[in-house]
């Protein structure tokens, strides 16, 4: 194991002290253990800590600590996020791995976070790539790669319990029972979540008769997820997952839009996955893993609309949204140390998708495609101060062909703790089933289809990405200060966008669209972000981002609000500060420019918002308890995505116990 202790691939376990000696050490980026200085790209780590002191329960409000992102809840279990904008409902151009399992949608490309059976007590550390990296994670690691990691069976021994009560209906129980031995550990996580997003009150810009009065947008979900971890000699381990969650979701206006018949008010979710990966170490300068996993989606929702009123011949419209999606995949990763300063990864993966809903596609049939991808990175260390790392992913799309997608990255130590790094990637993002084979008909409780609204495209190639960057990481240690900055430039062929496809047909619905390539988009700009510790008690990170962009685009919508949809500014402030006795108070700061979320969002003027955090932790009877309570957005209200959607201040309080 010599050879290789410093090479732990993507899935070994991080200790404590991997964050507290220096610089911290990240696993997404190469798929090779390294320290952040030494990555061939920018990363933003956001470890269990910061993850409780922000007081966020939910996991995509966690990237408002990450410079560059703007997030929003959309509707309909949907959250929006956008890293230097193009941001849209369905956050299609993110990759995001939950221990190495992709919970991209391969229909509409969107994340369902709220159906993801997972706690974010069991979460461990979020690593984001900020900037492409399909040289290591394929396509679709267009803008950035999110990867979740959670905690190990052993890190959760016993029970636990929690309990979530506040304002805007909000309630959240998690139980948990961690158990085993030496070789076998084991854990089991059950909880019941329950949200009312927004303010219900609200006054609709596009009205219609009896259309002002109140708005929905709530939410129950109960999941049960589990982890065994088996040590079946000194040098190979097993590790099995499941989860399964069911979601009752209740959405829209308390007087239907009639018009609106594709959002339903009601939706029924139900989400399952199954993960195995097995471990192996052949000698000290070889170790590989294989992992498999399956997944399932489905979602149910049915919409029924008059509209007589607007003309008798349309009557009634009938809408099942039947939604089932699938994945299965099989993946080999190899870590190989061949000489002490040359060191690489290489693997490979074969992925099954499919998606069937008669609705989306009019169809009854089940869409499926194959994808295969080879990759390989390299690390070279010609001399003590130059790291030198190149790497490539060669890919097989069901849509879109064979894509080769590489990264060259070169790190210059310019005194022990201060590096500067230059790197280069090219990047694709395949189009998903509903992009390529989108056909909505509305039809009549009869039969009879009464509109179209979406047709098939012509055919799409992928979008591409050419990105380079600049970036200097730094560490003070008699200050205990952390400094990131980054300087990029990224430029994007064939974007896709939603466009209409045909003048006004004469119905309800004046536009039929479908998915083209539209054109370019250009995007610079810098962030920074800091972490500092003066003191064990007190703890500040914080992060600022400035972004240009520009597009040449054939859509005349497109090219108004791709240059708008990334805010010109943004910062973001999480501090934490140990009063003693157990006491711990956090604040964290957010301030946002105006932006344009694309195709179905509006434009979120700029806000500023102040969440605050009380706990204090102590022990009682043998059980440790802690007892908090989060304000959250304590000055104005202000909207996210739609400017139905208003985000008002509230409070909660939480109660936990481990024993």
């Amino acid at each position: 194991m010599g050879a290789l202790a410093g090479v732990q691939p993507a899935w070994a376990a991080i200790t404590e002290s991997d964050f507290l000696d220096e610089l911290p050490v990240v696993l997404s980026v190469s798929r090779l253990s390294q320290p952040v200085s030494e990555a061939p790209a920018a990363v933003t780590i956001i470890d269990r800590e910061m993850i409780r002191a922000s007081g966020f329960r939910d996991i995509p409000d966690l990237l408002r600590l990450v410079p560059g992102f703007s997030v929003a809840y959309t509707r309909d279990n949907t959250w929006a996020a956008g890293y230097h904008g193009l941001g849209d409902a369905f956050s299609r151009r993110f990759q995001v791995l939950v221990d190495g399992r992709s919970i991209y949608s391969p229909h509409y490309g969107a994340v369902y976070w709220t159906d993801l059976p997972l706690s974010i007590d069991d979460i461990e550390r979020i690593e984001v790539v900020r900037g492409p990296n399909a040289a290591i994670h394929g396509a679709n690691a267009f803008a950035a790669v999110i990867n979740i990691i959670t905690k190990t069976a052993a890190q959760v021994q016993g029970e636990s319990v929690s309990l979530q009560f506040g304002e805007q209906d909000m309630r959240g129980f998690t139980v948990r029972h961690g158990g085993g031995d030496a070789a076998l550990r084991y854990r089991l996580t059950a909880s019941a979540q329950q949200r009312d997003r927004f303010e219900r009150d609200v006054t609709f810009k596009s009205t219609v008769s009896g259309d002002n009065g109140r708005y929905l947008e709530s939410s129950q979900t109960y999941f049960v997820n589990g982890r065994v971890d088996r040590q079946l000699s000194p040098d190979a381990d097993v590790m099995a997952q499941f989860g399964v969650s069911k979601g009752d979701w209740r959405a829209g206006r308390e007087v239907a839009n009639p018009l609106s018949v594709l959002e339903p008010t009601e939706q029924d979710s139900r989400a399952l996955y199954l993960q195995l990966a097995y471990h192996k170490v052949e000698s000290e300068r070889r170790e590989w893993r294989v992992q498999a996993y399956h997944s399932r989606n489905r979602f149910d929702a049915n919409a029924r609309s008059d509209l007589s009123a607007l003309d008798p011949a349309y009557g009634v419209v009938s809408v099942d949204q039947y939604l089932m999606q699938t994945r299965s995949n099989i993946e080999l990763q190899v870590n190989e140390q061949w000489r002490p300063n040359l060191r690489g990864v290489w693997g490979g993966e074969v992925r099954q998708e499919t998606v069937n809903s008669p609705q989306n596609y009019n169809s009854d049939k089940t869409r499926s495609g194959v994808l295969a991808r080879a990759f390989g990175n390299l690390e070279w260390r010609p001399g003590e101060r130059v790291l030198l790392q190149g790497g490539a992913m060669l890919e097989h799309h069901y849509f879109t062909g064979t894509d080769f997608s590489p990264r060259a990255a070169v790190n210059f130590t310019l005194t022990p703790g201060h590096v500067i790094r230059l790197g280069v990637s090219r990047a694709y993002r395949s189009p998903t089933f509903f992009e390529v084979e989108g056909n909505q008909i509305l039809s009549t409780e009869s039969g009879a289809p009464t509109d179209l609204v979406t047709v098939p495209s012509a055919g799409l190639a992928p979008e591409r990405v050419l990105s380079r960057e600049i970036g200097y990481v730094g560490y003070w240690r008699p200050l205990r200060l952390e400094l990131d900055m980054r300087l990029y430039r990224d430029h994007i062929d064939d974007f896709i966008g939603q466009i209409g496809a045909a003048p006004d047909t004469g119905s309800f619905r004046p536009k039929v669209f479908t998915f083209s390539n539209i054109g370019s988009v250009d995007t610079q700009g810098g962030e920074i972000q800091l972490r500092w510790r003066p003191s064990p008690a007190l703890e500040l990170g914080a992060h600022y981002a400035r972004v240009f962009s520009s597009t040449d685009t054939a859509d005349k919508n497109f090219k108004r609000d791709i240059p708008v949809s990334a805010p010109r500014n943004s910062w973001g402030m999480l501090a934490t500060y140990r009063m003693g006795n157990g006491w711990e108070s956090s604040l964290f700061a957010q301030r946002s420019d105006a932006q344009k979320w694309l195709t179905e969002g509006d434009v979120t003027e700029a806000f500023t918002r102040i969440d605050a955090r009380l706990a204090r932790r102590w022990n009682w009877q043998g059980r440790a308890v802690e007892a908090a309570v989060v304000g959250q957005n304590l000055g104005k209200d202000y909207q996210e995505f739609r400017d139905t959607n208003v985000f008002s201040r509230r409070v909660y309080g939480s109660l936990s116990l481990a024993w």
